[in-house]
């Protein structure tokens, strides 16, 4: 039998959680403002907070600034930019220090990320992860097309790696995009469902997209590792 050799992350809600980044991301557009236009921070990151509770995602700034009588056009371009460049406020999920250092006395060890290129080498930096990885791959490094569920970061990693596909196992959060491109790359997959994620609740469109085993949280990462061995 054959242990895996190599365990891939993905790196948003999988590794820490993606609310941080957005929380973090409101407090930096609500200095801003606070600057701009004397609004105080506190009031206004609370009021995106309390946007974002409620279900709204991809327009918050503008209800926010609705809110506040301004035109969201011509601002939008400007806050996103402060949202986008601002350097994050995250941290881990506990115990994922701990986990990596164990998992790396066995395994080879990755990231595969999607997004903004310069957003995710942030992020990355603010967690400081890179110490206890052999790989980071950063899709958005060739190109928008190569976002997941493209399998070309998948296939990246491991050759930098230098795994087979059949040895490694990809962990992540999304249904939408994370484990069909784990599979096109030729990787099984494992679903983390963090409490309080943001893709906690998204079911798979279908069976290509579905993983092929689920957790609640990492520390059962290894029991389903040990329970699920390919023959070599």
């Amino acid at each position: 039998m054959n242990a895996w050799q190599a365990i891939v992350f993905d790196l948003d809600d999988t590794l820490y959680p993606e609310r941080q980044y957005v929380l973090s991301g409101f407090w930096a557009v609500a200095n801003w403002a606070e600057t701009r236009f004397g609004w105080p921070a506190q009031e206004s990151a609370t009021e995106m907070r309390e946007l974002f509770d409620q279900g709204v995602r991809r327009y918050v700034f503008n209800r926010w600034l609705a809110a506040h009588g301004m035109a969201p056009t011509a601002w939008i371009p400007t806050l996103v930019g402060v949202y986008r460049s601002h350097p994050p406020r995250i941290h881990p999920y506990p115990g994922v220090r701990r986990l990596l250092e164990r998992f790396g006395a066995s395994y080879r060890l990755g990231v595969v990320t999607d997004g903004y290129l310069e957003v995710q080498q942030r992020k990355m930096a603010a967690l400081r992860l890179d110490g206890q990885l052999q790989a980071v791959v950063y899709s958005d490094a060739f190109g928008r097309d190569a976002w997941k569920p493209s399998p070309r970061p998948f296939r990246a990693v491991l050759e930098q790696l230098g795994v087979d596909a059949a040895q490694a196992i990809y962990v992540g959060d999304n249904p939408a995009k994370d484990f069909l491109g784990a599979r096109r790359a030729g990787m099984h997959s494992v679903r983390i469902r963090h409490s309080g994620g943001m893709h906690h609740d998204v079911l798979p469109d279908d069976a290509e997209h579905a993983p092929d085993w689920e957790i609640a949280e990492l520390g059962e990462l290894e029991q389903t590792l040990r329970a699920h061995r390919r023959a070599a």
